[in-house]
């Protein structure tokens, strides 16, 4: 039962994680790609980035045209910051801190990740 927590911001406190939701198995997701998985009335994107073997997650919606797409966009690295492109407008976003690496948006919401017995599960404050 090992529990690997990855894709935490580094603020981030486990101890506000109120719910951790069981998305579904690791090898339900791409590699170095994302998928959506919706709790209650948001969705969710989550990635696996295979070359640094790290998990992300954060809101599908790109915030440029409120799109519901970040989890088709293309993962990739910028100075060493894990990021996501939207499909459609081409925006980057830090997958770490949710910050728009363009500069010109809101930053998205980003939530930790953690594989427990080969599943991912998503953190909650709710």
């Amino acid at each position: 039962m090992d529990t690997i927590l990855t894709g935490l911001q580094p603020a981030f406190q486990p101890d506000h994680v109120k719910v951790w939701f069981k998305a579904a198995k690791v090898s339900d997701f791409p590699k170095n790609g994302g998928a959506c998985v919706k709790y209650k009335n948001k969705q969710v994107a989550v990635y696996y980035f295979e070359r640094k073997d790290q998990w992300y997650a954060c809101q599908n919606a790109c915030p440029h045209k409120l799109e519901m797409v970040l989890s088709r966009g293309m993962i990739g690295d910028d100075k060493g910051i894990p990021k996501i492109a939207c499909p459609m407008h081409k925006k980057t976003f830090s997958l770490v801190t949710g910050e728009n690496l363009n500069g010109d948006l809101d930053a998205i919401s980003i939530y930790p990740v953690k594989i427990e017995d080969n599943f991912v599960y998503i953190g909650f404050s709710e």
